[in-house]
């Protein structure tokens, strides 16, 4: 069996060209794996090519050509088992508005095959925080609610593998944290997560490993620590005594701003100057430090390097 969750391996997908666009070319030949027992993050830009991966997992969009192994099934010689393997929290709600929580827990269950003796659905609404609307209609749910219903679905087979895509868009901040606590418990548990996401900053707090995706193909993937080791930069934000303005003449190398709240940030590259040179520099301005701390790079400056092409 291998250690992998997901195998995918020359992934291409072209969309045919109709009255309204040519033809596009979504998926240039992506090679990903996925651990198994990971938080991994599949981020992009909008367009990249990220949900045409997630609809092909799904089964929802026909690759052009490549393999995609999922949970050490091959999805075109083992369909049903490589579908059975992964569960999909989409980004758009699609609910039946007629059917209840507990009504939606059953019959994606019964979809799936799951034989009513052994339906987590007094679970998965225990889980999901729904136990008190279970037989409320979907229509009349909050938002978040019905994100958590999603959330629900895509658990009722008790699926090795979960994606979700984009799950905290648009919801309040209590909601995107129990939901995360939900994530980490089944992580704990042994299921493997897959999370897109435009919140670069819970990416990095979330995923173990990171791969980023821009114009249909993998232009990184690798741990989230070794990701942000790649941006040679380090910032160091000085609190004056008294209010003061950025020296005149920054030496080559160093990059000055000041912000709002009144301190100065300098942001250097480590290979190239020591933080002993920018205190030097501060001395020299006649600049008397209250504070000095350092910033390191986020994961939002490391997207945006590599997608700025």
């Amino acid at each position: 069996m291998s250690e992998n969750a997901l195998e995918i391996t020359g992934l291409r997908k072209t969309y045919a060209a109709s009255k309204r666009s040519p033809a596009k070319e979504a998926l240039t030949g992506v090679d990903l794996t996925v651990p198994r027992g990971s938080i991994f993050g599949l981020l992009g830009p909008n367009g990249a090519g990220k949900s045409t991966i997630i609809n092909i997992l799904a089964g929802l969009v026909t690759k052009s050509t490549g393999s995609v192994r999922i949970w050490g099934f091959d999805q075109d010689e083992n369909p049903r088992q490589s579908r059975a393997a992964i569960g999909i929290m989409p980004q758009e709600p699609n609910l039946d508005p007629f059917f209840t929580p507990r009504g939606s827990l059953d019959v994606q269950a019964g979809l799936y095959g799951v034989p009513k003796s052994q339906r987590r659905t007094e679970e998965l609404l225990e889980l999901t925080g729904l136990t008190d609307k279970a037989e409320a209609y979907a229509r009349s749910l909050s938002g978040g609610m019905r994100r958590r219903l999603l959330l629900g679905k895509a658990l009722v087979h008790s699926p090795q593998i979960l994606v979700l895509d984009e799950p905290t868009a648009g919801v309040d901040i209590e909601l995107r944290n129990m939901l995360w606590q939900h994530v980490r418990r089944l992580n704990d548990e042994g299921m493997t997560i897959i999370l897109t996401t435009h919140y670069l900053e819970e990416a990095e707090q979330m995923c173990d490993q990171i791969a980023i995706i821009n114009h249909g193909a993998v232009i990184a993937n690798d741990t989230t620590a070794n990701l942000l080791g790649q941006l040679d930069a380090k910032t160091m934000v000085i609190t004056p005594d008294t209010p003061c303005d950025l020296p005149d003449v920054l030496p080559t190398g160093v990059d000055g701003q000041k912000r709002t709240n009144g301190t100065l940030a300098f942001t250097y590259k480590t290979s190239q100057i020591r933080a002993e040179e920018v205190l030097s520099l501060v001395h020299n301005a006649g600049i008397t430090i209250k504070d000095v701390r350092t910033e390191d790079p986020h994961l939002e400056d490391v997207f945006l390097n590599l997608t700025r092409a």
